[in-house]
């Protein structure tokens, strides 16, 4: 039987701080670095495809982004990209992994407010040194009473962190992917609540779960605090 809500889940990237704007900037960079070979609508189109299949391999994050600009670009050349080209990929991936935190509207006040009323778990994926760097920056670390930096997002992901953390159905997800944060959440059993961002990856694009029960939407982190005591008022 569902519970008393107890634990919060929460995303980091394109949720608390911005993320994916950093991508479409190097992005674009990239696409005048090879601006002799092709449009940028096109290499764009390339590196996706590239991005796609290395997921795999190189999971989430932006060494896997670096490496797949270098292998776009030597797939788009033939093999005869210059090497100074390959050492501005490789600049611009480091660039990246030293940008500043810019924490999204309301994110700190909600999370503050939140914790010590709730178990606060920061779930997140992508590289374990540009994640713990970025919370470590975002000076929200110690407001979170457990930090789960994993490979990818599923149902078994969410059953196996909130089952440590409580109980998937006493559980809250919080995210700006449809497909990571919110529809793996309810199918473990949780609540989860999606915070649509303008730049979310094309790769996170799933239609809302709007028949699910426990599937929630609102604008902004600001929103959140009144969500969760209309919930438990519910409940």
């Amino acid at each position: 039987m569902p519970g008393k809500l107890t634990t919060i889940g929460f995303d980091a990237d394109d949720t608390l701080w911005q993320n994916e704007q950093f991508f479409r900037l190097t992005e674009k960079h990239f696409a005048t670095l090879l601006a002799d070979h092709g449009e940028a609508e096109h290499i764009s189109a390339r590196l996706l495809e590239a991005e796609k299949r290395n997921l795999a391999v190189y999971g989430f994050g932006i060494k896997g982004f670096t490496l797949s600009m270098i292998e776009t670009a030597i797939d788009l050349t033939e093999g005869r990209v210059p090497a100074s080209t390959i050492a501005e990929i490789l600049a611009a991936g480091r660039d990246m992994l030293g940008h500043p935190v810019e924490a999204l509207p309301h994110a700190r006040e909600t999370v503050e407010r939140l914790a010590g009323a709730y178990h606060l778990v920061l779930i997140t994926k992508g590289d374990l040194f540009d994640q713990e760097r970025k919370l470590a920056a975002s000076g929200l670390g110690d407001l979170f009473d457990a930090v789960e930096i994993v490979s990818d997002k599923s149902a078994a992901t969410y059953a196996r962190i909130f089952g440590r953390h409580g109980s998937p159905q006493t559980s809250m997800m919080v995210g700006n992917s449809l497909k990571s944060d919110v529809v793996p959440a309810l199918e473990a059993g949780s609540w989860g609540v999606y915070i649509p961002h303008e730049l979310t990856w094309v790769l996170e694009h799933v239609e809302p779960p709007v028949a699910a029960p426990r599937f929630r939407q609102i604008v902004d982190l600001g929103e959140l605090p009144a969500l969760i005591e209309s919930i438990g008022k519910e409940g």
